[in-house]
């Protein structure tokens, strides 16, 4: 059996984006790219497991690039369209062409306990089974509440946020909890970050990290830190919540909760300001870092 630091767990995918301003562009890319690429300039060791048609393995690319082992199921790819009618882009509504493909607990590839980091969309029922599995044989736990929250039309494929009744059996399980303002707000009711970090750590969330866009907040051990994100546009906007907690976790591994959150508003920041996972390099991440908050 392989070991890992971290193995990130999701669909590869891609998008028709539609901005506020702008043009409409393709994002090529999914949940588990973004994360993964985030985390790869730390030098862990990191695998990611996933699923992409034949006809578009060229999506693995980056994650070739950058180093990281990867397992993969041939299978239907992801296709999704995100449109953000307004400036606040908080706001959006999504729409799914392909569900893509998902996986059984039987083909996930024979690995060492270690930090997984479930980046799948939809397709809660298996997330929920796989998660108990890994729990029960000794793996630590990052789950993205949006896979939950997002709950997608099968006429339509609208998608829309709903709350989870399963919720607070998945925040006991989970190690490290990822979601954004408005799946905060649905899950909990309350529309501050902080209070939604407060109630989601009373249901049992141990270490809750919520994006927004001003910035990042992290909740641990009834301790809250927030981190301002200093991108100069949003031509990057897609991947945000992704990019964060990719960034986070792999510096998570040997350093605190508010050097890990600083590190993670940094990269962010910076692949915020052009589309696409982060490319960037751990000296860029550490210059923005120590620049001036104006930048």
């Amino acid at each position: 059996m392989k070991q890992y630091d971290i193995v990130f767990i999701g669909q590869m995918g891609m998008g028709k984006v539609v901005p506020f301003e702008g043009s409409p562009y393709m994002e090529r890319g999914s949940p588990l790219l973004q994360a993964t690429m985030a985390a790869s300039c730390l030098g862990k060791k990191i695998a990611a497991v996933t699923t992409v048609s034949e006809s578009e393995e060229y999506l693995l690319e980056p994650l070739k690039t950058a180093g990281v082992d990867f397992f993969v199921k041939p299978g239907e790819t992801l296709e999704m369209r995100i449109v953000f009618p307004t400036a606040n882009v908080d706001e959006r509504q999504t729409f799914v062409i392909n569900r893509g493909a998902s996986l059984s607990i039987d083909e996930m590839p024979p690995i060492k306990p270690c930090l997984v980091v479930l980046c799948w969309l939809f397709f809660p029922e298996f997330q929920l089974d796989l998660m108990r599995v890994l729990k029960a044989r000794g793996f630590r736990l990052s789950v993205d509440m949006q896979s939950f929250v997002l709950q997608a039309d099968h006429m339509t494929g609208v998608v829309h946020l709903k709350d989870v009744p399963e919720k607070k059996e998945i925040l006991r399980m989970a190690d490290f909890v990822k979601l954004d303002a408005m799946e905060a707000q649905t899950l909990t009711g309350a529309d501050v970050l902080q209070d939604q970090a407060e109630i989601l750590e009373h249901w049992g969330s141990p270490e809750t990290i919520i994006t927004s866009s001003e910035g990042v907040l992290a909740r641990s051990k009834k301790k809250t830190t927030f981190e301002k994100f200093t991108n100069r546009n949003i031509q990057g906007r897609m991947g945000r919540g992704d990019t964060v907690i990719g960034s986070y976790l792999a510096h998570r591994l040997d350093h605190s909760v508010e050097d890990s959150l600083m590190f993670a508003a940094a990269l962010t920041s910076i692949k915020m300001e052009s589309a696409g996972p982060f490319s960037g390099s751990l000296d860029d991440v550490i210059q923005r870092m120590h620049a001036p908050v104006s930048c």
